[in-house]
């Protein structure tokens, strides 16, 4: 009899210890927070967008330089029109390349080179006006205000109207020829900047995690991602349409010269949405998988509000300068909607994000 209590004894304590095993277990397995491996994520972050957009940047200035170099050889009213077109071109992978200014193009300096603005014409035309001679070295020199993108579009489109061909002085094909090589040494310094065979930070974005100096984890990299659409949305929603509506000052209109501001603003918003879907030319993995792994209303909403921002954008009528003043209520809509795509991004997002576990 006394055996038989201790046996029972015994296998008690057994179950009641399996039992507190198991519940310990249970527990555990609900305190697990799942962990997210954005390796691929970062990849093709890294390649299939950014890379890709500063290669067809890249070889879209190198079309841009050639047309410029025909209309100084031939300076016809069709070789203008092209070089025009070429220069709306170039601009399509900038302005989507904005929504992640971080990395090299920070680093190095080559946003104000290529694309400071407002651009002041009367600064412009001093240096037309000068007697200095216009090399390539000359204008690498000048204040980023005096070269870059803008100063082109001024040479080529002057107020958005067809400028003509026979207006242009030998001066100004002098400034536009070197100003323009200047620019595309600046793309192909940051594609190089990116390229597995030149810098090669797209790896240093592929690989955040452990022993990575600039990303010491992938939820580093990933809120880099996050933060550089919110800081183009800002830009575009309160710098970039909001100052100029607001002092109702034409002078301080993006792309003033050629009518391609609306077209600027939404390819920005169009960046943010290349960003978060990973695709460019080619489709990869965008944070839109782990948002949607999240929260799946969160991703449905955001991609919404960006494809409204860009439709609102488009609603303003050319050319935005007029707009400020003649269609106020147009570019007010635009300013909403491009504020809920950056109230979206930093309340709800990134928030995400900042909570998330990743590899």
């Amino acid at each position: 009899m006394k055996l038989y209590k201790i046996w029972t004894l015994f296998c008690c304590l057994l179950l009641a210890s399996a039992f507190v095993i198991g519940c310990a277990s249970d527990d555990d397995d609900d305190d697990q927070v799942e962990v997210f491996d954005a390796s691929t994520m970062l990849s093709d972050f890294a390649n299939t967008v950014a890379l890709a957009t500063y290669t067809d940047l890249d070889n879209k200035a190198g079309e841009l330089l050639a047309a410029v170099k025909a209309l100084d050889a031939d300076t016809t009213q069709a070789n203008l029109e092209t070089a025009q077109q070429a220069w709306k071109a170039t601009r399509i992978p900038w302005e989507q390349s904005e929504s992640f200014l971080f990395g090299p193009v920070d680093t190095q300096g080559l946003d104000p080179a290529l694309d400071s603005w407002p651009v002041d014409h009367v600064n412009l035309q001093s240096v037309l006006d000068s007697n200095d001679d216009l090399t390539v070295e000359y204008v690498s020199g000048l204040e980023d205000t005096q070269k870059g993108f803008h100063t082109i579009e001024f040479i080529l489109f002057r107020d958005g109207d067809q400028r003509k061909a026979s207006d242009i002085t030998d001066r100004e094909l002098k400034y536009l020829v070197s100003t323009t090589m200047n620019l595309k040494a600046s793309t192909s310094q940051l594609k190089l900047a990116w390229a597995p065979d030149g810098e090669n930070f797209s790896n240093t974005v592929a690989s955040a995690g452990e022993g990575n100096a600039v990303y010491p984890s992938q939820n580093s990299a990933v809120q880099e991602m996050v933060n550089g659409m919110i800081t183009i949305a800002d830009e575009v929603a309160n710098g970039k349409i909001s100052d100029p509506f607001n002092e109702e000052d034409t002078t301080l209109v993006e792309s003033q010269f050629s009518f391609n501001s609306i077209s600027d603003f939404q390819d920005n918003i169009r960046g943010i949405q290349n960003v978060y879907t990973g695709k460019f030319i080619i489709d990869g993995q965008g944070l839109n998988e782990f948002v949607n792994g999240k929260d799946i209303d969160l991703d449905t909403r955001f991609q919404t509000e960006v494809q409204k921002a860009i439709d609102t954008i488009g609603a303003i009528p050319d050319p935005f300068r007029d707009s400020i003043t003649t269609n106020r209520a147009a570019v007010q809509s635009a300013i909403d909607a491009v504020s809920k795509v950056q109230l979206t991004l930093e309340q709800d997002i990134l928030s995400l994000v900042q909570e998330s576990e990743f590899n």
